[in-house]
């Protein structure tokens, strides 16, 4: 009789504790005060644009789940759902400006935060400098570069060095990699774009490289990240990169993605061990970035520091980025 009160007042407290717990992960998933009317202006990339949704969503109570768009070219995007979302709030308040634009749109105190993959490039800093304007840009993600290439292509894994020979014009055909008699065709993103930045800075070294993106031609230069696929698919000798993020949750089904493969750097692989470990070797920061003038007692900053908080971590997590 007695063993049997014991436990049914352990099992009282482990009621008691469960639902306590579970009111703390609520409670820490809010903001006091934040509405629909005072929610932030929040820009980014087509990458960085699932979390900044997912955000909002889990603070104001919304529904949401990842599906594919409707225009049905195979790429997924995380969607609110709830009858109670006014219309035009995502429009309005969470936008994807892409990632240079997103910078440009903060220094011009267009947005009040932008979420990227990269920080101010030099250019876009001599611009802020000359309007007086500094920024707070804070890691709170990691994400990757992966390379890609065609499945037929029968190389697996480059090294650092050899990846940096590819796109310095220094290797130009797989042969010299153990591949076959073909020309290397190294695909670039368009200058500005947070994946061409990341390239720059983690590949690259951002060293001054007058050769790299001279003799480029347009076909070589892909606009958007949905057609590294379709170009990697027609062209077997072609190389190309993108965010890791990026690839497995957005791009994940893209037309001519069967037709691709990851390639390892170094031997290693980009997956969320490697890139928490940072054993794989293009790790890079996603930002949370705010103006320097950014008022401490606005929503803006309760985002900024709620982002860098233990339930701001679950959520980015939630999102498919890896906390920093």
């Amino acid at each position: 009789m007695k063993k049997q009160y014991l436990f049914g007042v352990f099992l009282a407290l482990l009621t008691i504790s469960f639902v306590c717990c579970n009111k703390e992960d609520d409670r820490l998933l809010e903001i006091d005060e934040i509405t629909v009317d005072n929610y932030p202006r929040i820009d980014g990339s087509s990458s960085t644009e699932p979390l900044n949704t997912l955000i909002a969503c889990k603070l104001l109570g919304w529904g949401y789940e990842w599906r594919p768009y409707s225009h049905g070219n195979g790429i997924w995007r995380l969607e609110p759902i709830g009858e109670e979302i006014p219309d035009n709030f995502f429009e309005e308040r969470i936008k994807s400006s892409q990632t240079h634009n997103a910078i440009i749109n903060l220094i011009d105190n267009r947005t009040d935060m932008i979420i990227s993959a990269r920080k101010m490039s030099a250019d876009e800093k001599t611009y802020a400098d000359n309007l007086g304007v500094s920024l707070i840009e804070t890691p709170i993600a990691l994400d990757a570069l992966d390379f890609l290439v065609n499945k037929q292509n029968t190389i697996n894994s480059l090294t650092v060095k050899q990846v940096q020979d590819i796109y310095g014009g220094n290797i130009t055909n797989w042969n010299k990699l153990g591949g076959d008699n073909e020309t290397i065709k190294p695909f670039i993103r368009n200058p500005n774009s947070g994946s061409q930045e990341m390239m720059k800075e983690i590949v690259m070294g951002n060293a001054e490289m007058p050769d790299w993106e001279v003799g480029y031609t347009d076909d070589e230069v892909i606009s958007t990240m949905a057609s590294v696929y379709s170009e990697l698919s027609v062209f077997q000798n072609g190389i190309c990169f993108s965010p890791h993020y990026y690839k497995e949750y957005i791009i994940r089904e893209a037309v001519g993605a069967g037709n691709i493969k990851t390639i390892a750097i170094d031997g290693i692989s980009p997956d969320e061990n490697s890139i928490k470990n940072k054993t794989y070797p293009f790790v890079a920061n996603v930002y949370v970035s705010i103006r320097s003038d950014m008022n401490h007692n606005s929503m803006t900053y309760k985002l900024y520091e709620w982002l860098q908080t233990e339930a701001g971590k679950r959520v980015i997590s939630e999102s498919g980025y890896v906390p920093n």
